[in-house]
């Protein structure tokens, strides 16, 4: 039976930590800033690599995200807007995968995360790139470890309602605390 699942070890994958969530805009969420204090004690604590993704509206549209665009006109911005820029300076050594999708799994986020080793899951927002990041890597084999605290969603409900959701997934799936998973770390 595999251990690889069972310990905190592995990659601290940082979803969408970016203006365009924070900021007061059409995608605000509003316990943003609570989940960047977290994500910064899992940085400085865990000995891990980091990975941060950074979601960019794709200029194509193409199929369904022109209607999702015509819902929210204000995010029709070009790739170098200043919205789509992180909040803060990104660790030293941090990888940067940029995707114009929810889910931020594919072949290079699987790269860094290979099978056997466990991805660590924070960011915004916990009921969208979150949950559909972590559905897309369990679906792909990994273990998959999100930390409540260093989320955050787009209503306090529709967080914990994804989180509920995603620890459905166990052992696939874990749903911890930023204080369990670093006393697990030590």
């Amino acid at each position: 039976m595999s251990t690889a699942g069972a310990g905190p070890a592995g990659t601290l994958v940082v979803i969408d930590m970016q203006r365009v969530f924070r900021d007061t805009t059409v995608w605000h969420v509003p316990r943003f800033d609570q989940a960047a204090k977290a994500i910064v004690s899992l940085e400085e604590s865990l000995a891990t690599p980091i990975v941060y993704t950074r979601f960019v509206r794709d200029g194509d549209e193409e199929g369904s995200w022109s209607a999702y665009y015509d819902r929210w006109p204000d995010t029709r911005l070009p790739a170098e807007a200043p919205e789509w820029d992180f909040v803060s300076e990104l660790p030293q050594g941090a990888r940067v995968i940029d995707a114009p999708t929810f889910s931020k799994w594919g072949p290079e986020l699987a790269s860094q995360v290979p099978i056997g080793q466990r991805m660590i899951l924070a960011g915004v927002a916990t009921d969208c790139c979150v949950l559909s990041t972590a559905l897309s890597a369990a679906d792909a084999g990994r273990f998959v470890t999100v930390v409540r605290d260093a989320c955050a969603g787009a209503t306090d409900e529709a967080h914990e309602q994804a989180l509920a959701l995603m620890q459905m997934l166990s052992p696939m799936c874990e749903v911890v605390s930023a204080a369990d998973l670093l006393t697990r770390a030590s």
